[in-house]
């Protein structure tokens, strides 16, 4: 299958980001550059995933080189309207660029075969499932784990006893037994 590579170098503009309310949200990478916009599903635990990963790889970065990176000012738009889904992604691939200097993130369309799903994982090749492939500045990589990280905290607050997200009508409760949890009023 011919592989469609949206490639963004040095986009003005790399998030996650959220559609729909607390509980039912769905989350998106989203990449601009001029008019051009392009927005890839994901599941909130792989946008966490992938903020802790660039976030170790900066901190490596740093740690071999010994230059500190400067603060980027936070993004704190929502999402380029309208969100129009690429495709869902089913991999993602994270490197560091050392003759260029750039964290380069790469979101992958899912595929059935495993082998060729790692196979053209950060490869140029011509065939293989579509891809989104960013390349960023260091510090706006950094921007990308803080924004990241408040969009994932604005969700449902969790459990106190278990963990699992309450919802305002609240959750049966594993360390309950079973009993019924409800969340707790704002003035609680």
């Amino acid at each position: 299958m011919a592989r469609q590579v949206f490639l963004f170098d040095h986009p003005r503009r790399f998030v996650a980001g959220t559609v729909g309310v607390p509980g039912e949200r769905t989350f998106y990478l989203q990449a601009a550059d001029g008019p051009r916009v392009v927005s890839v599903a994901l599941e909130k635990n792989q946008v966490a995933v992938l903020a802790d990963r660039v976030e170790e790889l900066l901190d490596d970065v740093v740690s071999r080189t010994g230059t500190p990176l400067p603060a980027s000012s936070p993004d704190t738009d929502g999402l380029e309207q309208p969100v129009e889904e690429e495709f869902r992604v089913g991999a993602m691939g994270l490197a560091w660029d050392g003759d260029r200097g750039v964290v380069v993130i790469e979101a992958q369309a899912p595929v059935e075969d495993a082998e060729l799903a790692e196979e053209t994982l950060l490869a140029d090749v011509e065939e293989g499932p579509d891809v989104l492939r960013v390349l960023l500045d260091p510090r706006v990589a950094r921007a990308f784990v803080e924004r990241s990280r408040r969009v994932i905290s604005a969700g449902r607050p969790p459990c106190p006893l278990c963990g699992q997200p309450l919802d305002p009508a609240g959750h049966i409760c594993p360390r309950q037994n079973g009993y019924h949890r409800r969340a707790p009023l704002s003035n609680e």
